[in-house]
């Protein structure tokens, strides 16, 4: 077990919710088999080289061919001067030479960088590039003039050669993934190998994944989740399906479907008749949903921001019994439920969850103001551990499971992607026209109010568009004479909700 060794920080609570609070927040004890994620890839290119890695739109490489073409690039990373500790970009949309490009950072001692250059604002990606202090970027040609970087390797112009693997041990961090902060500017998040390792290579966050299991890979490449998908096929020896345009043909193809809810809710069960696992997170998920995938795969509902590495928490969901939740820690981690003073919340009580152990991640580029507010001291653990504040709202069942009671403050999650509704209201804002704006979440999706009345919809969302990544565009604009406002002279969004039209 995670063994929570201050005993004096639990004084609060009645003696019988004491070993409660220490059990059910404490996950099993786990030895992953790996200690740098690329590594467990390596060990099948060794084991199984003639096995399929990677496919996409009728292309796939062999475990031996995609680990030769990563070295390959991994060559040419060395002679651009990429260091270990180093970040580089891997600014590509889904693709094979993602997965080429990802694998070759990694082998360099490197942490990459992941943006999906074809949709992310320039401005995204510029801020990206500063903030992470990239010197190198890895692209293709079609994207490469647009992209102003020292260094801009165009991963389909490099010639193949005779290389030999390096052997660079590197640097703590494996990847940024760069979410929205609070103000609206992304914050990059350090995730280092030891996290990935912890959560990938034990149960249940590697879902059983086997050779000869196909994993989809069909979420956006700068989300954190996309990393389980691409690397619970490569550290396990399974095919990493990547999709085209046709999310719902990849899925049916696959054996193993990793996704948001939203995106998991556009796929019939019944056209997938070889999946047998399935794992959700980065939203609510429906227990419709859960009931309907469960009937025929081994069902997970999962939960966690990016800054406890992808999932901290995850539930085996047992139709039978009906009961959906976010389930307990992963191995190595910890859960507490604490209140506003930190303190901890009887078993039973409603209360801001934190997160310590090995799912903590190594805090925010260039923030260490926000670092220090998010990631606490873990009084539970003692020494140097840390605990991060996850800003969402849990309770304890009974027997120790854990149940979902939103968020503490207006950042919300639209398709996966955390999304802050104060910096969508501000690129609403600057709309010609438009004297203030405000943003709700609705069914779902967002819906932007902008006023005046006269203010033009459609201009509304492209200037979201230009501003702010895909996912931050409302799906819907209404102009307003006024917006309507509580008694404490705030906008009333629940007034605001009544008003967006019935579908």
């Amino acid at each position: 077990m995670t063994a929570m060794t201050e005993p004096t920080a639990v004084q609060g609570l009645p003696p019988d919710d004491r070993p409660l609070f220490r059990r059910f927040g404490s996950g099993p004890s786990a030895i992953p088999p790996f200690h740098r994620i690329h590594h467990a890839f390596e060990h099948h290119v060794a084991r199984s080289p003639h096995a399929r890695a990677v496919e996409h739109e009728g292309n796939c490489l062999t475990y031996a061919e995609l680990d030769h073409r990563a070295n390959v690039v991994a060559a040419e990373l060395l002679d651009a001067g990429v260091r270990p500790g180093d970040h580089v970009g891997v600014f590509l949309t889904r693709s094979i030479h993602l997965v080429v490009g990802i694998l070759a950072v990694l082998k360099v001692g490197a942490a990459y960088v992941p943006q999906d250059v074809r949709i992310t604002p320039r401005p995204h990606l510029d801020h990206v590039l500063r903030t992470a202090d990239i010197k190198v970027v890895l692209t293709v040609r079609e994207h490469a003039p647009r992209l102003e970087a020292p260094t801009v390797l165009a991963i389909d112009t490099l010639p193949d050669r005779r290389v030999t693997a390096p052997r660079a041990e590197g640097g703590d961090t494996a990847v940024v993934i760069f979410t929205s902060g609070t103000t609206g500017v992304p914050n990059g998040v350090r995730v280092t190998h030891a996290n990935l390792c912890n959560v990938l290579l034990t149960a249940p966050g590697d879902l059983g994944i086997r050779p000869g299991d196909r994993v989809a890979q069909l979420l956006n490449i700068a989300f954190d989740m996309a990393i389980w998908e691409l690397f619970g096929a490569l550290a396990h020896g399974a095919t990493s399906v990547i999709r085209g345009r046709d999310i719902a043909h990849t899925a049916s193809t696959a054996t193993v479907l990793i996704a948001t809810p939203g995106v998991l809710s556009t796929v019939d069960p019944d056209e997938c008749p070889h999946v047998r696992a399935v794992a959700v997170a980065g939203e609510r998920c429906p227990k419709p949903l859960a009931d309907a995938w469960s009937a025929r795969a081994a069902f997970h509902n999962a939960c966690g921001p990016t800054e406890v590495t992808i999932v901290n928490t995850v539930q085996r969901y047992d139709p039978r019994v009906g009961r959906l939740t976010i389930g307990r820690p992963v191995p190595n981690t910890t859960v507490y439920v604490l209140d506003e003073d930190l303190r901890p919340c009887r078993i039973g009580e409603v209360g801001e969850m934190w997160a310590g152990g090995a799912c903590v991640t190594a805090g925010y580029l260039g923030n260490d103001v926000l670092t220090a507010q998010r990631y606490r001291p873990d009084p539970f653990l003692g020494g140097d551990h840390l605990m991060f504040r996850t800003r969402d709202l849990g309770r304890w069942t009974a027997d120790g499971e854990l149940e979902h009671h939103g968020r503490t403050d207006d950042q919300v999650k639209v398709r996966g992607f955390r999304v802050e509704l104060d910096a969508v209201t501000s690129a609403l804002e600057t709309t010609p026209g438009c004297v203030r704006a405000t943003t709700v979440l609705h069914d779902g999706g967002l819906v932007g109010f902008v006023s005046p009345a006269t203010v033009d919809p459609g201009a509304a969302s492209e200037a979201v568009a230009r501003a702010l990544p895909y996912y931050c565009v409302p799906t819907l604009v209404i102009a307003v004479d006024d917006l309507p406002l509580t008694a404490r002279g705030k906008v009333d969004r629940a007034a605001l909700s009544s008003l967006v039209p019935v579908a």
